[in-house]
């Protein structure tokens, strides 16, 4: 069964910050990374589920058009919003995920920390429901914490071996340590190297 979400409610009543996303240099690290394997400079269109408060959101605004955001929490959602007020082009809404995926089409995915709160059945059908809204030329990143997290019913090694049977896409960029899984399927399999003409 999928985590529900008062416990993200819970999480967040207590603090606003309860992953310590802004004082943790290993959360810091995390994201410059997570940025760094983008092998675009700019996309038109990204899509972050499970936002929380929105400090990888703030690091994506720059980088794109427009931006959604979601999270299942409503204080996630409400600090979320306050992190991203000087981006006009960016939206956070209250969603349940997979059964209320947004509408429209992206040309980037993240899935920062969240798959493993799915269970199964319900990562299979954000799967699809991703793979129906990326672009032609679209991309999805994932990242995920390798420890076991006591009441996930799933890992990161589940998560990501899932990931790389049901989307069918190149494996474009990838980064495993100790701690974490960064993994970058694009459906455009091209280096960033060809793109600019090196190769």
């Amino acid at each position: 069964m999928s985590v529900a979400t008062p416990y993200f409610d819970q999480l967040f009543a207590e603090n606003d910050d309860p992953w310590a996303f802004r004082q943790r240099w290993y959360e810091r690290r995390k994201r410059a990374m997570t940025l760094a394997l983008l092998t675009r400079p700019r996309y038109a269109s990204i899509f972050e589920p499970g936002c929380a408060n929105g400090e990888l959101s703030f690091e994506l605004a720059p980088r794109c058009d427009r931006l959604l955001c979601c999270d299942t929490a409503s204080a996630a959602v409400s600090l979320a919003r306050t992190r991203l007020l000087g981006f006009p082009h960016a939206q956070v809404h209250q969603r349940r995920l997979p059964e209320q995926w947004p509408s429209g089409q992206f040309e980037l995915i993240v899935l920062s920390e969240l798959c493993y709160y799915l269970d199964a059945e319900d990562l299979g059908h954000l799967i699809e429901r991703a793979l129906a809204s990326l672009t032609a030329d679209g991309q999805l990143l994932a990242c995920h914490w390798r420890p076991l997290i006591e009441g996930c019913p799933q890992t990161a090694e589940q998560v990501h071996a899932l990931l790389g049977q049901r989307l069918g896409m190149p494996l474009l960029a990838s980064h495993h340590e100790h701690d974490f899984l960064l993994d970058l399927w694009s459906r455009d399999g091209t280096s960033v190297a060809s793109l600019e003409g090196l190769r």
